[in-house]
């Protein structure tokens, strides 16, 4: 059976790099991706970053004016550093230009985040907590009044509104055990982060999973993914050398290349995306470092969708 009969797959656009991206490659990837029937189209989010990244609501925008019907997401807005009625105007706005095809990963970022944006960590459980609830409530509601301990909100209105009813899924992209608890009862997926080892995905799963039960939700029904760092060659030094390069300069974690990302021969990266499904996995980002349409369509091939 072909792993694409087996899971949806999502890719990411080419958007953070040690070299420069050209916009082309963007609209090729986007375009070749929808055709070869990926599900999703994914970015993060790096806005001080030591390497090239796009903005994620502007590189998605485009993605959506040359797409059609493939979905858009970014994991993740680190959610505390920004005002919500930002995000979910954005966000919304993408949903309404797009036709419905926005889904909106959030999380609570690291240390570095809230130096550089010169916003307190302290209470950011709670910010992030509130921040969703306004967003949720601002795509919903025809008029928002809100009252919490850090925003409050007053008879206001937003438009546009998104398209898709209720509203956009929200996903999130969290780690620590509590945080995978909160998951479960206020987001619409999960997505394991590309830095984190295949090891702490295989921990997270059952956490989330058991939480979701509590929670009174299908595991089987909600999404439970992992962005993959990837490099697929026939030859294994130079996909493995493609990768540690990315590793070390972009995530600053030579470490990474084999805890965390896949490469090798088409063989042994089908066999480790099947370790992943078999780890729960229902939903995988693939996330290839660089040569960004040669490595789509060895993917694809993967996948079993080429």
């Amino acid at each position: 059976m072909a792993l694409k009969d087996t899971i949806p797959f999502g890719v990411a656009l080419p958007h953070r790099s040690p070299d420069l991206i050209n916009v082309e490659a963007v609209r090729q990837v986007a375009q070749r991706a929808e055709a070869l029937g990926f599900r999703d189209l994914w970015v993060t989010e790096n806005t001080v970053d030591h390497v090239f990244c796009f903005d994620p609501v502007v590189v998605l925008t485009y993605a959506a004016a040359v797409t059609s019907t493939v979905r858009l997401g970014c994991s993740v807005v680190v959610l505390p550093v920004h005002n919500p009625l930002h995000v979910a105007h954005q966000w919304a706005s993408l949903d309404y230009v797009s036709n419905g095809r926005a889904i909106l990963g959030v999380g609570l970022g690291r240390d570095h985040h809230y130096e550089q944006f010169q916003v307190p960590r302290e209470g950011r459980v709670r910010r992030f907590r509130e921040e969703v609830e306004l967003i949720k409530a601002l795509w919903t509601e025809g008029k928002v009044s809100f009252r919490g301990r850090i925003y409050e909100l007053a008879d206001s209105t937003m438009a546009p509104k998104p398209v898709q009813k209720p509203r956009p899924p929200i996903w999130m992209g969290v780690g620590h055990p509590d945080a995978l608890r909160r998951t479960a009862y206020i987001a619409d997926g999960w997505m394991g982060s590309g830095g984190s080892s295949n090891a702490a995905f295989t921990r997270s799963v059952p956490l989330l999973r058991a939480a979701l039960e509590k929670a009174g939700r299908d595991p089987a029904t909600f999404p439970i993914s992992k962005r993959v760092f990837l490099s697929v060659d026939e030859r294994p030094e130079a996909a493995r050398a493609e990768l540690h390069r990315w590793f070390t300069v972009v995530y600053r974690n030579p470490e990474g290349t084999d805890a965390s990302g896949i490469h090798g021969t088409p063989e042994v990266v089908r066999e480790r995306l099947e370790e992943l499904v078999a780890m729960g996995a229902n939903h995988l980002l693939l996330n290839p470092v660089s040569r960004y349409a040669e490595q789509l369509e060895a993917l694809a091939a993967v996948a079993g969708l080429s």
